[in-house]
């Protein structure tokens, strides 16, 4: 019988120890996970291995256990050890458990009274592999590689909070490690800088951003040396995380593989020179995302692709209203992390257009893909990477993309051009609904008044919540919003949606009559053998 162990002291001599069982043969292996969750697995290992061949002596030679029971073999001398070795492997759980608990560390949770009477800076890393996704070890600032789950040939991710103005941890912590481990097989440094950016006094925790990156300097520093690839490191940085990421980089004259900016942080860095914030030189590859540009966030580009989320402000779903609490103040900010862990399990990528204004992309004007081909535009997230070759090309790329307002985000567009063939020009809105014969989806068309003039073509993008297929029905809805006015109607020579997903098939229709604040349903035909 052979027992692999991971523990420093083997899980089997401990269990011979407790149990009073001799086991033939062990050995070590290189220390795993800190003897935390591994410990335990080859403790159960270790368990199964040694029940058989005790109860099977206990059938086949009841002497076999008369040392470890102390008495004579007898009906009951089988249930005895049975019981000693339940209740002696309770104790081995219990303090197995207790050890867990002692070595497991999660973020500081801090309150407001720590951000009210100000805190001095401290920076925490905790480091989660595969081996130990739920549970943190805490890296030594001076002996970071003594923990053997640190291990050097694999990428490492850097995931770096911003302003704590509350002290609470962030509630997307856990699940955001959880998914970037589950999409790679990394090492994943929670850099916990709580102590420091828990401050009611926001100037002095931009200071600390600084003192932040200086520590990583210095543990990405002895990575390199150890023969860490600066090109596998990846830094997710939010709000005030995202420019502590860029002065990192910077220290390494952006020889580091990749910033993730979520909403970088705005106040003290819109307007500041390149030298005081995240710029495209501080990584090989620097992605922004931005939600939250009119309040907390930051307004201008940041990297070489810069990702503006429903225009980069009001997010779907977000209160408007101060009633609404803390939401009001942090939900469009927050925004940006949860749209990027969406990206994380691929299941609903969300492209990304380059345009040069939300405007121009809401009117249809910025689906040309052709400068990306032959990929396409753009998908936001984890993914973006495979386009870096291309970016780095282009130069900044400002993009934009609309999302639902909770999972999936992700949105599926039409581009809607229409002709109309009314004597007088009409302006008005509309509302375009399409179904599959069972389910429908619906958009309201009404962030800017459209214009319909005779024989020209007016476009704008439709994006809807879920993607109807095959769209078999069309329903279309024209009002003014003049109720005291008589009611127009519209005269549309031809209308065409064109997939943005697949913009080879497009739908179209002739010839349609629209009365106001009436609905217009009509069967689509495709658009290939048409002139249109």
């Amino acid at each position: 019988m052979q027992c692999i162990c991971a523990s420093t002291v083997p899980c089997c001599h401990q269990f011979e120890l407790l149990s009073g069982l001799a086991v033939p043969q062990r050995r070590n292996v290189t220390p795993v996970g800190g003897c935390l969750w591994t410990w335990w697995v080859e403790l159960c290992k270790c368990v199964i291995l040694l029940f058989p061949g005790v109860f099977r002596g206990i059938v086949s030679n009841p002497d076999r256990i008369k040392p470890h029971c102390q008495t004579e073999t007898s009906p009951h001398s089988s249930n005895m050890v049975c019981r000693t070795l339940f209740w002696r492997l309770v104790f081995v759980t219990l303090m197995f458990e207790a050890h867990r608990a002692e070595e497991c560390k999660e973020m500081t949770d801090l309150d407001l009274k720590h951000s009210l009477t100000g805190t001095s800076l401290k920076v925490r890393l905790l480091l989660y592999t595969r081996l130990n996704v739920s549970c943190g070890q805490l890296l030594s600032h001076q002996e970071p590689f003594s923990n053997p789950g640190f291990n050097l040939s694999s990428p490492t991710t850097f995931l770096i909070h911003g302003y704590r103005p509350t002290g609470s941890p962030p509630v997307w912590l856990t699940e955001f490690v959880k998914l970037l481990l589950v999409r790679r097989d990394m090492n994943v440094v929670v850099v916990d800088w709580n102590h420091g950016a828990t401050n009611i006094n926001y100037w002095k925790v931009v200071d600390n951003t600084r003192k932040v990156a200086a520590n990583l300097t210095d543990l990405i520093q002895k990575m390199k040396e150890k023969g860490a690839d600066l090109g596998s490191i990846h830094m997710i940085g939010v709000s005030l995380g995202a420019h502590i990421s860029g002065f990192t980089g910077a220290n390494f004259n952006g020889s580091i593989g990749r910033i993730t900016a979520l909403d970088p942080a705005g106040p003290q860095f819109n307007g500041r020179p390149v030298s005081e914030r995240l710029d495209p030189s501080d990584a090989q590859f620097v992605e922004a995302l931005h939600t939250d540009m009119d309040a907390l966030g930051y307004r201008d580009v940041l990297g070489h692709i810069d990702y503006y989320a429903n225009g980069g402000a009001d997010q779907p779903g977000c209160p408007r209203t101060i009633f609404s609490g803390s939401q009001y103040f942090k939900c469009d900010h927050q925004r940006s992390v949860f749209l990027y862990m969406s990206s994380l399990n691929g299941s609903c990528p969300i492209t990304a257009y380059p345009c040069d204004s939300y405007t121009l992309f809401q009117d249809g004007k910025c689906m040309d893909c052709g400068s990306f081909a032959p990929d396409g535009c753009p998908v936001f997230g984890y993914d973006a990477v495979r386009w870096r070759d291309r970016l780095l090309q282009l130069g900044q790329t400002r993009t934009y993309f609309q999302t639902n307002k909770d999972l999936p985000f992700c949105k599926f567009g039409y581009k809607v051009d229409i002709i109309t063939w009314n004597q007088k020009t009409h302006w008005g809105y509309l509302t375009i609904k399409l179904s599959d014969g069972q389910e429908e989806a619906r958009v309201e068309l009404n962030h800017k008044t459209l214009m319909f003039e005779r024989f020209v073509e007016s476009s704008i993008l439709a994006q809807f919540e879920r993607d109807v297929q095959p769209v078999k029905e069309i329903t279309l809805r024209f009002c003014t919003g003049k109720g005291l006015r008589p009611r127009t109607k519209l005269r549309i020579l031809s209308i065409r949606l064109t997939p943005l997903q697949n913009q080879l098939r497009p739908l179209c229709r002739y010839d349609l009559l629209l009365k106001e604040n009436k609905d217009v349903t009509f069967r689509p035909i495709p658009c290939e053998d048409s002139n249109f």
